[in-house]
This record gives C-alpha cells, sequence and structure tokens, in this order.
C-alpha cells in the first residue's frame, strides 16, 4: 500500500462507492470479494454497495476488484460521489469508525485475555501474541480511515504488554503534571467527540482551566504545537493506558484525586471501553443521553455544551452519596 496516500484519506473529498452484481458461479466468488472488500476496509451501504473514502488507493483497490468480478461473469460500476444519497457525511464516517471498533474490540479482548497465560513458557507466550497483536494491529490500523476510539485502547494494551516484556530496570515514576501545569493550553482531539472526549472536555473546564479552549481535528498524526496538549487521540499526550481511558488517565495526570471524579470514571470507561468493569447503575442512562447529544448535535463544541450541565449534575450526586 501507498502509505503517504493511506494517511491523507480521511482528508480526501468525496467517496468511492462500487456497485457490483456477482454471477451464479463459481460459487467460491462470492467469499473472494467480501473478504476482499473487508480487507481493503470498504463498509456496506446496502446489498453490493461498497464504499471507500475517495483516494488513489481506493480507487486501485476497486478497479481490481471489479476486475476480477467482470472476469468471474458479473458487472458493476465505480462511482465517484461528493454526498452519498440518503447519508451525511459523518454518518458515512461513523459506519467506517464501528467497523472498525469491531475489529479492535476483537484484538483488545485477545490481548486481555493474555494477561493470564495458560502455559509454563509465560515470556515466550507474550512475545509471541505481541508479534501477532502488532502485526493484526497494524492491518487494522491500515483500513482505520477516520481513527476509530477502539485503537486508543489496543495501543494502550500493546504498551502495556510491552512493557512486560521488556522488563525495564526499576527507577523513580516521572512526577505527574499538576492541574496549574496543564493551564493555558488548547486541547487537541479528534473530531466527532463521543463520551470519552465530552467528559475530558468538560474536566477541563470544571477542574483545570476555566478558559482552556479546545481544537478538533481530522487527522490521525496530528502534530501538535508547544501550546497544545493532545487528548484521546493518537500519540496523544493524554490518552489511554492499559485499560484506562483518556478521562481515567486525565485524573491521574492533573492530580484530581476525588472520590466523585472517581466514580464519574467508572461511568465514563464502562461507556468507552464496554467491558463492564466497574458496573455502576448510572451508566445505561448517561450513556443513552451522551447518544442522543450526539445524535442530535454533530458541532463539537455544541455536545460539549449540552452534555457539560449532565456532567456537573452528576458530580453533585456523586459528590453528595457514597457508593454502598
Amino acid at each position: 500500500m501507498k502509505a503517504s496516500s493511506k494517511q491523507s484519506e480521511a482528508a480526501a473529498p468525496g467517496w468511492l462507492t462500487l456497485v457490483f452484481q456477482l454471477s451464479a458461479k463459481p460459487a467460491y466468488l462470492r467469499v473472494k470479494v467480501w473478504r476482499r472488500l473487508q480487507a481493503i476496509g470498504a463498509v456496506s451501504l446496502k446489498n453490493a454497495v461498497y464504499v471507500l473514502p475517495a483516494s488513489d488507493d481506493a480507487l486501485e483497490d476497486f478497479q481490481w476488484l471489479l476486475g476480477e468480478i467482470e472476469k468471474s461473469g458479473g458487472e458493476g460500476a465505480i462511482c465517484e460521489m461528493r454526498l452519498l444519497q440518503g447519508m451525511r457525511d459523518d454518518e458515512v464516517r461513523a459506519l467506517f469508525g464501528a467497523a472498525r471498533d469491531a475489529d479492535y474490540d476483537e484484538l483488545a479482548k485477545e490481548l486481555q485475555a493474555a494477561r493470564k497465560p495458560k502455559g509454563r513458557d509465560v515470556e515466550g507466550e507474550t512475545k509471541a501474541l505481541l508479534l501477532r497483536a502488532r502485526k493484526r494491529f497494524a492491518e487494522i490500523a491500515e483500513i482505520d480511515f477516520f481513527g476509530a476510539t477502539g485503537r486508543l485502547r489496543v495501543e494502550g494494551l500493546l504498551a502495556e504488554m510491552e512493557a512486560r516484556v521488556a522488563k525495564p530496570a526499576a527507577k523513580a515514576p516521572a512526577e505527574a503534571p499538576r492541574a496549574e501545569k496543564l493551564k493555558g493550553k488548547i486541547w487537541v482531539t479528534r473530531r466527532d467527540i463521543h463520551v470519552d472526549r465530552i467528559a475530558c472536555a468538560w474536566l477541563v473546564r470544571r477542574f483545570v482551566d476555566p478558559s482552556a479552549k479546545f481544537k478538533f481535528v481530522a487527522e490521525k498524526d496530528y502534530r501538535p504545537k508547544p501550546s497544545e496538549v493532545r487528548f484521546d487521540m493518537f500519540k496523544g499526550e493524554i490518552t489511554h493506558e492499559g485499560d484506562k481511558c483518556s478521562f481515567e488517565v486525565l485524573l491521574e495526570r492533573a492530580g484530581l484525586d476525588d472520590p466523585a471524579l472517581a466514580a464519574i470514571a467508572e461511568v465514563v470507561h464502562d461507556i468507552d471501553l464496554k467491558d463492564r468493569k466497574f458496573v455502576r447503575e448510572e451508566t445505561v442512562g448517561i450513556s443513552h443521553v451522551i447518544a442522543g447529544i450526539c445524535a442530535g448535535q454533530s458541532n463539537d463544541h455544541a455536545r460539549i455544551e449540552q452534555a457539560s450541565p449532565m456532567f456537573d449534575g452528576l458530580y453533585e450526586r456523586f459528590r453528595k452519596t457514597r457508593r454502598r
């Protein structure tokens, strides 16, 4: 694959669609086409209609596949569109995000299960799994055109596993930045924010820097300026670590030792990672509210403004009550 063009796909205008009809024979062609569509990262809009972000690589992949279909007696066409009929761009991006999140989730479960190796050669098992997982992660990341949230979870688990394999010499932990050191920063994250990023933004505004500014970007490999802090994004300064979501990491980095905030972190963790680690009674309701805000509001700044009163109320509830 051409890495340079893959990296620019998120910013490429428009979409490519492949519409095709397969012949009845050979029978294996349907499976072959489906596997190839999965490998190149295409998502289905409807039966036999698949889409990719417009790019030279996407056109090449679809052309190759269409050639195979036509050689086997089928037919089809490739179309380039600015807008897909009946769908907003953010809705199409969400389809790609859901597809890649499913891939990342499968890999994350394998990595979590590996925390308790069953064989005698624990180190050997871990190293072998790490090699397989890194390869699979690279394959998913190659077709993760819009930076799915699940990527951060897997990166954290891989980093944790690599640390176990490396067995670094013991050293004093670096001093975590306190809230004061995080003031005056521009906070940068991926656009189309959801629960973890929304909660982080609320936490920053409420407890770190009331005048904090936020910047939402499309680039997966965004390079920050000296005055910027990236959160909940690829290579971010504050992002997933191990099985911790970005909100949990931000609490630690800002030195916010508050039981009410820790309770909110448990809610955010379970919604974001979907691993039912804490199972608080408030989680389902908060998840529905966040989903409703995101469905009705595409502007990221507005999502923060609409969700902040909810987090204010949740904080007051946890501050005045004690979990039984």
